[in-house]
């Protein structure tokens, strides 16, 4: 069972223990691989509309994802959501019970659609799970992810529809 919660200001330790060592990899997340703690706060807690956890059955932190707008104004009906899952945890699950409770979340509060703006196309797994999902690719941008050791690669732009879009 995957127990996902809302995060408190308490779990950024444990946040943090997760995310440092996946930004400083910089194979996955556009984030600066030097990016500070701060940095990294305001991106990850302070920006978003709501940051979840979630808690295994020891009641450890394990997996963490964000939930906010894609853009201000006329695309904030739109959702972005940003995943990780600690090393330890990896391949139980965390990723898909993470996506399912966020497509939730982003209805319950009013989104219709979800967009990923920037997936690595060398993030496999993660592409096959969205996909798995329900999200499509609907953009190629051609070498516009500096990967660390591969070079410049193609990040892609994945969506889907969570509600009827409104039409004028």
């Amino acid at each position: 069972m995957h127990s996902i919660r809302i995060a408190e200001a308490t779990d950024w330790r444990a946040i943090w223990s997760i995310l440092s060592s996946v930004f400083a990899a910089g194979e996955t997340y556009a984030y600066s691989r030097d990016i500070d703690e701060a940095g990294a706060r305001a991106a990850w807690m302070d920006k978003p509309s709501a940051t979840f956890v979630g808690v295994d059955a020891r009641g450890e932190i394990v997996a963490t994802y964000y939930i906010v707008a894609n853009q201000p104004g006329q695309g904030a009906h739109v959702a972005n959501c940003g995943y990780v899952v600690s090393e330890a945890a990896r391949g139980q699950g965390w990723a898909s019970a993470m996506c399912e409770h966020s497509q939730h979340e982003a209805r319950a509060r009013g989104f219709r659609a979800m967009q990923y703006n920037f997936v690595a196309e060398t993030n496999a797994g993660a592409v096959r799970l969205w996909q798995k999902h329900g999200f499509a690719i609907v953009g190629r941008l051609p070498g516009a992810f500096c990967h660390p050791r591969l070079g410049d690669i193609d990040a892609l732009v994945m969506y889907k529809s969570l509600a009827p879009l409104n039409q004028q």
